[in-house]
């Protein structure tokens, strides 16, 4: 906690003087083009790997990086993608996974070993990665089966997004677009999903170029 207070007088004493201009304008309002899915980690900071300002990303953070499918009882990812794609008219929506997952130990361990029933009703939500295959996927020489689930688990999060009628209204009129992230913790590297390849990919100059603003 004192490294947490002591980071805001830092920041208020050596960062916020070159920053009055950028807080002044975000005090209008927000006009984030990403909404950004990602897990709860505190490894896991997608500001940091991803050098964005604020007012560039709306997040949202749970454990495992996880989407109910439509429906579901569990409401507040659904809330907030209806916030971005209806209020904040968000462009692109990005699911990041990442390496040595607790929230994936968990489900490849057996959700029946989880003490906590609210824990373990969530964990549900990324439980049929469990069935990943190799025919949708493919994986680097090496990658943990943990880290597999991982990987897998971000492609079932994208599939129950797309459970829900506004992304597929999007979606339909090229209004939104999906790109599954993995981050590799112990490397700091982040990979992309590409469909043409099956595989999660380095992001790179190419994968860049190949991204509409």
């Amino acid at each position: 906690m004192k490294k947490l207070v002591s980071g805001i007088l830092d920041f208020r004493k050596n960062v916020l003087p070159h920053k009055l201009e950028m807080f002044a304008r975000l005090a209008n309002g927000q006009q984030p083009d990403v909404l950004f899915i990602a897990c709860s980690d505190s490894r896991v900071a997608p500001n940091w790997f991803a050098s964005t300002d604020p007012g560039d990303l709306f997040v949202i953070r749970n454990v495992g990086n996880l989407v109910p499918p439509c429906g579901d009882s569990h409401h507040s990812v659904a809330a907030a993608l209806d916030f971005a794609l209806m209020s904040l008219k968000i462009k692109h929506i990005v699911v990041c996974g990442h390496s040595g997952c607790g929230a994936i130990h968990a489900i490849f361990d057996g959700l029946e070993k989880v003490e906590s029933e609210h824990l373990k009703s969530w964990l549900k939500n990324g439980e049929p990665a469990l069935k990943y295959s190799d025919d949708q996927i493919r994986y680097d020489v090496g990658t943990s089966s943990e880290d597999k689930i991982s990987q897998f688990n971000v492609l079932l999060q994208i599939k129950h997004l797309k459970t829900y009628p506004i992304v597929q209204n999007k979606m339909q009129k090229d209004k939104v677009k999906i790109h599954g992230w993995w981050f590799e913790i112990p490397r700091g590297s982040v990979y992309s999903f590409i469909e043409l390849t099956k595989k999660f990919e380095l992001i790179s100059e190419e994968v860049v170029a190949n991204i509409d603003k």
